[in-house]
């Protein structure tokens, strides 16, 4: 995929995981765009080569709810 492309999706795909941390979670959405941008999941999402962009909106979320209970992220083989 190229920058162009990648840079294209990422606010769709942010805007749904915020939007599913917001309902999971009862934070406002202010507060759950802090808590993804702080995550190491949003640092790792955001470099394309490592191909996270295509799991699902429920599989981030699973992701990003294992690294705020436990601080880490073990990632699935796919």
């Amino acid at each position: 995929m190229s920058q162009e492309q990648f840079d294209a999706i990422m606010p769709y795909i942010c805007s749904d995981l915020i939007s599913m941390i917001v309902k999971k979670t009862g934070v406002s959405e202010n507060e759950a765009l802090s808590k993804l941008y702080a995550s190491k999941l949003y640092a790792t999402l955001e470099q394309e080569d490592t191909k996270l962009w295509q799991y699902s909106t429920d599989m981030l979320y699973a992701l990003f709810e294992q690294e705020q209970t436990t601080g880490n992220i073990e990632f699935p083989d796919v």
